[in-house]
């Protein structure tokens, strides 16, 4: 949806387009981006982007597979885009598992099996020396610097060509949201606070000994039942494994 999509919805939603409001375009705007700006530390719909590896990547140098740069609001994961094992023995790229090289001593017949032995106490100490390495060094643990857009991977071997990474961007405009959830969330944050802002005009004044009163206590209480209402929503659902930033 674009913006004039959103304010035509709020208006519709807050006046039938039948009654007249006291809000001009400019003032729905700003309810729309004073709504942006509260919900967007809730959205968790992330995108996954796969980009050349190094130990400090500088975000804002990088582009999407449509050649745009990526706005992120916060790093969810990191994943290896290619395993240790090369896909092909020729591959230079990934450690090859020395069970996987040597399989044929397993699966040929016992005339084979000559320094069996000596290969499992070699697997053995490979194995031993992956662990310490974890232990010592996690691999793929990342720290992601908001202030400075870059994002720091700590690989403890076999230093990727790629790396993919999952990530909640951030939203500079109401058009650049497309989850139907995000966007009817939005919306109703919207009609909520302009329920609020046009309860506060028609209550600013009273009427006495008058035959029609206007509404705007009744808004005033609806949109702040409606605010308190979306934002305990938002807050109980959050997902705390993205996090509030």
């Amino acid at each position: 949806m674009d913006r004039q999509s959103y304010i035509d919805e709020i208006k519709f939603r807050l006046t039938g387009n039948f009654l007249e409001t006291e809000l001009d375009t400019k003032s729905f705007e700003t309810i729309l981006n004073i709504s942006l700006r509260e919900i967007q530390r809730y959205i968790s719909s992330t995108k996954i982007l796969t980009i050349p590896f190094d130990k400090c990547i500088d975000l804002s140098k990088v582009k999407d597979e449509n050649d745009k740069p990526i706005k992120v609001s916060s790093v969810s994961r990191i994943y290896r885009a290619e395993g240790y094992v090369g896909e092909s023995s020729s591959s230079s790229i990934g450690l090859s598992d020395p069970m996987q090289v040597a399989q044929w001593q397993l699966l040929g017949g016992t005339s084979n099996m000559i320094n069996f032995q000596d290969y499992m106490y070699n697997y053995g100490a490979w194995n031993t020396l992956l662990q310490l390495r974890n232990t010592t060094s996690t691999d793929l643990a990342y720290r992601y610097d908001k202030a400075s857009n870059k994002l720091y991977i700590n690989v403890a071997s076999n230093l990727p060509g790629t790396i993919t990474i999952e990530y909640i961007p951030r939203y500079d405009d109401v058009s650049e949201i497309t989850s139907d959830y995000w966007i009817d969330m939005l919306v109703r944050l919207c009609v909520a606070n302009a329920k609020i802002i046009v309860g506060r005009i028609r209550t600013r004044y009273g009427q006495a000994n008058a035959l029609w009163s206007q509404d705007g206590e009744t808004l005033l209480n609806e949109g702040n039942a409606e605010l308190a209402e979306i934002r305990e929503h938002l807050v109980s659902n959050t997902q705390l494994v993205y996090g509030i930033d």
